[in-house]
């Protein structure tokens, strides 16, 4: 959740290693496992109770809490190691327990440079809880789909109310004590229609950096209601015959390709390096050739991992199934948990199962199958694997890559690429002496 991953529109790195090692392992905890003050009506884990037994405590003990910190530590090859808090909803924890998140973390300072996120709904979020993020420089990820109407259609409470003033509340806290923030916005089905009504709001509240999520799930079968589950477990990438029935809420994949197409028009127009769109800066870092800084469309994952409240380790935020545990980090060692998600099973499978018609895809490098858990589809060779979302992400990478070769074009020469709002007033000129960096004359677009 680094905000500097955001900024690929305003630097270029010529770095091309791909070597999970050299960048880290990336682990998300769930201090408070899948309870949570809200109830939404697409949230994949609250279901996860059902795998906990009869727990109803998931506030995660102060032994598996000090054993993470430890050996998340130790295991990470990078000099910055970046914790990531998530839930269910953490805030629920209360601010003591973060405040000891921070005592654990102290003697380890000298050695490594120690980094916190906060994933929360911002229900909770007041000038004290600010006053902490702030005084110890916690990134905060906030989740807000859109406006009222678009954020209450399925972000409610327990009782069925809308959110929407609560969280927009929590994310004015942040805004008055300087917190970093950014916005996890959830592109379900009906919020996928209306792209420039969700964009133009952010922008109104003064939200800077945005990640558009889309919302996949499909109804589950057998196996799942045997576990006390409402919806499937991951795709298995080489079995032919897959359910394919999603959920209500479950974007429709060519409108959500529409949905970042006119979004990304109005962006490159008018935004560009002022408003920050994740999926627009990953879509230029693959662009450039770098890896992927996301699991999502890397050519492999498995270095993601999630450590649950009783300390189980599990290969990804996806596989919280007993399928896909790892250990506990009680009784295991981090970097041998790593070592065996990396050797095995689903990230491996990310890139090998990879379907012919996405190896002969022209949008690979910028796709990379996208995420396991939801290439559930069938391509037009009738081989299982494919993603769901094939034909918007190959819509929407397609259609915006005259604008990636210009920004490519302006970064390579030592312009920033904010110029491309210029350039798609006509055709790109990039001169190498004068005042004027670009021009555009006419109708012709970028090119």
């Amino acid at each position: 959740m680094n905000q500097d991953v955001f900024k690929t529109t305003e630097t270029m790195d010529s770095t091309r290693n791909d070597n999970h090692m050299t960048q880290g392992i990336h682990v998300v905890a769930k201090p408070i496992g899948p309870a949570c003050n809200l109830d939404c009506a697409y949230c994949f884990y609250l279901e996860k109770q059902a795998l906990f037994g009869n727990c109803r405590n998931f506030r995660m003990p102060e032994e598996v809490l000090a054993a993470f910190i430890r050996s998340y530590v130790e295991a990470q090859p990078t000099p910055v190691v970046e914790f990531v808090w998530q839930g269910g909803e953490p805030t629920l924890l209360g601010l003591d327990f973060f405040r000891r998140i921070v005592e654990l973390q102290g003697p380890f300072t000298k050695a490594k440079t120690i980094t916190n996120s906060l994933q929360t709904n911002g229900i909770l979020l007041d000038d004290a809880w600010c006053r902490f993020l702030k005084q110890h420089n916690f990134m905060v990820g906030i989740s807000l789909d859109g406006p009222r109407e678009i954020h209450d259609r399925y972000r409610c409470d327990r009782q069925g109310n809308g959110s929407f003033d609560a969280v927009l509340r929590g994310l004015k806290f942040l805004q008055k004590h300087g917190v970093e923030f950014n916005v996890m916005a959830c592109v379900a089905r009906e919020t996928a229609r209306h792209p420039l009504e969700v964009y133009r709001f952010f922008k109104k509240e003064g939200i800077e950096f945005i990640q558009f999520t889309p919302i996949i799930e499909r109804l589950p079968a057998t196996v799942e209601l045997n576990l006390g589950l409402s919806l499937a477990v991951p795709a298995d990438l080489d079995r032919e015959e897959q359910n394919t029935a999603v959920t209500s809420w479950t974007v429709l994949p060519e409108e959500y390709g529409d949905f970042l197409i006119a979004i990304y028009e109005e962006w490159v127009r008018n935004d560009v390096g002022m408003t920050f769109v994740m999926n627009f800066e990953w879509a230029l870092n693959a662009w450039i050739g770098n890896p992927s800084p996301v699991c999502i469309h890397a050519r492999q994952c498995g270095c993601s991992l999630v450590i649950e409240h009783n300390g189980d380790v599990f290969a990804c935020d996806h596989l919280v199934y007993p399928k896909y545990k790892l250990g506990n980090i009680l009784f295991n060692d981090l970097t041998g948990m790593v070592a065996v998600s990396l050797r095995t099973g689903f990230g491996v499978s990310k890139e090998s199962a990879l379907p012919r018609w996405c190896r002969e895809c022209e949008v690979l490098a910028a796709c990379q199958g996208g995420c396991p858990k939801h290439r559930f589809a069938q391509s037009h060779y009738n081989e299982p694997g494919l993603h769901y979302l094939c034909a918007s992400y190959k819509r929407f990478f397609l259609h915006i890559r005259k604008y990636l070769q210009a920004m490519t074009s302006l970064l390579e020469h030592g312009y920033p690429a904010s110029q491309v709002m210029e350039a798609v007033k006509g055709p790109l000129v990039i001169r190498q002496q004068g005042p004027t960096a670009i021009s555009g004359h006419g109708e012709g677009g970028a090119k």
